[in-house]
C-alpha cells in the first residue's frame, strides 16, 4: 500500500535520512523503530506528504506522492506526536470540521462522525470541549481525526506517549482493532509496544535503514537455538556431557531453585541432524537424567534492536 524508494532528506549539508526504501503491505501493522535522531519523524513527515524528499519517491497504492498529492493524502490518516486539536471546540464539532477539511460528502458526515466516535470510544464525551478532556481522551480524538474520511492507511507517531498505564492499554487495543482493516505505520520508543502490535519492523539508525524484517524473523534471528532446561541430576556430571554434544555451542549453569534439579541455558546449532532437542533428549535418557522442563528461549525485540544498532 505504501512504498518508499531511495528517499533522502537534506537540510543544507545535513542528511536527516538517506536512501530509505521499504514497503508497508496492505493490512499489516508496521513498526518504525529507532533512537532519538534516527530519522523516524522525518520519514513519517515525508511519507504523509507533509514535506517533500530531497531525493527518492513515495508511492501510495501505486500513486506518486509528488504528482498525485491530493489522492495520496486522501488515502492517509496521520496522527503526529502532538495531535492537531482545537481546545475550544467540542469533540463532535471538531470531527465534523475535520471531515469537511477532508472533503467527505456533506450528506454522509453526521453518520461518519458517529461511526468514528463509536470506533474510538468517544460517544460519552461528544459534547465536551477538547480542552477539558484527559490526556487519554485527547489521544483518542487524535486517532479519530486520522480516521475521518476512512483512509486505508494510518500513520501514528508515538500514539501512547504521556499516557498512564490504563490509557496505554486502551490505545493499544484500539490500534490492534484498527489493524484488522487498515495498513498502519506505527512509531514508538516502547519496544514492548511494537512487539505486541506489529507484524513487521523497520529499524532506523543515524538516518539509515539498517533492518527490515517480520517480527518472527527479527526475534528468531541468527543460526543459534537457545534452550533452557531443568534436569534431574548432578551439575558436575550433566555440564560436561551436554558440552560434548556436537550440536551444543555452550552451556551456562543457572541458579538452582530446587535441590537435585540442575538449571541450564544451552546454546545450540539451529539446523542439525538430529535436531538439538532430540540429541539432548537421547543423551539424558542414556544418563538416566529425567528432563523436568525443556523450552525454547526467544529473543525479545530489545535484544534484536540492540544487536542491530550495535553492529552499526
Amino acid at each position: 500500500m505504501i512504498e518508499l524508494k531511495g528517499v533522502t532528506k537534506r537540510y543544507g549539508t545535513v542528511e536527516a535520512i538517506r536512501d530509505i526504501s521499504f514497503t508497508a503491505p496492505k493490512g499489516q501493522i508496521v513498526g518504525l523503530l529507532g533512537q532519538n535522531g534516527a530519522g523516524k519523524t522525518t520519514t513519517l513527515n515525508i511519507l504523509t506528504g507533509y514535506m517533500p524528499p530531497t531525493a527518492g519517491q513515495v508511492l501510495v497504492d501505486g500513486m506518486d506522492m509528488l504528482t498525485h498529492a491530493r489522492d495520496c493524502k486522501r488515502a492517509i490518516g496521520y496522527l503526529p506526536e502532538k495531535p492537531p486539536l482545537y481546545d475550544e471546540m467540542t469533540v463532535h464539532s471538531y470531527l465534523r470540521f475535520v471531515c469537511e477539511l477532508k472533503e467527505v460528502d456533506r450528506k454522509t458526515i453526521p453518520a461518519h462522525v458517529d461511526e468514528v466516535m463509536t470506533i474510538c470510544g468517544l460517544q460519552e464525551v461528544a459534547q465536551r470541549l477538547i480542552g477539558h478532556l484527559s490526556k487519554g481522551y485527547r489521544q483518542r480524538v487524535g486517532v479519530a481525526q486520522a480516521l475521518c474520511g476512512d483512509p486505508p492507511v494510518l500513520v501514528l507517531d508515538e500514539p501512547t506517549v504521556g499516557l498512564d498505564p490504563r490509557q496505554v492499554v486502551e490505545i493499544r487495543a484500539l490500534i490492534k482493532s484498527l489493524g484488522q482493516n487498515h495498513t498502519i505505520i506505527f512509531s514508538s520508543h516502547l519496544l514492548s509496544e511494537i512487539q505486541q502490535l506489529c507484524q513487521r519492523v523497520i529499524i532506523l539508525h543515524r538516518g539509515k535503514l539498517i533492518r527490515e524484517a517480520s517480527m518472527d524473523a527479527l526475534t528468531n534471528a541468527g543460526d543459534a537455538l537457545m534452550l533452557q532446561a531443568s534436569i534431574k541430576g548432578r551439575q558436575q556430571e550433566l555440564l560436561p556431557a551436554l558440552r560434548s554434544l556436537p550440536c551444543v555451542r555452550r552451556v551456562k549453569p543457572l541458579k538452582q531453585s530446587v535441590p537435585g534439579i540442575t538449571e541450564v541455558s544451552i546454546e545450540c546449532e539451529r539446523n542439525t541432524s538430529p535436531d538439538a532437542q532430540t540429541a539432548i533428549f537421547r543423551l539424558l535418557c542414556a544418563m538416566d537424567a529425567p528432563i523436568m522442563q525443556l523450552r525454547i528461549e526467544h529473543d525479545t525485540l530489545e535484544d534484536a534492536f540492540l544487536r542491530a544498532t550495535a553492529s552499526e
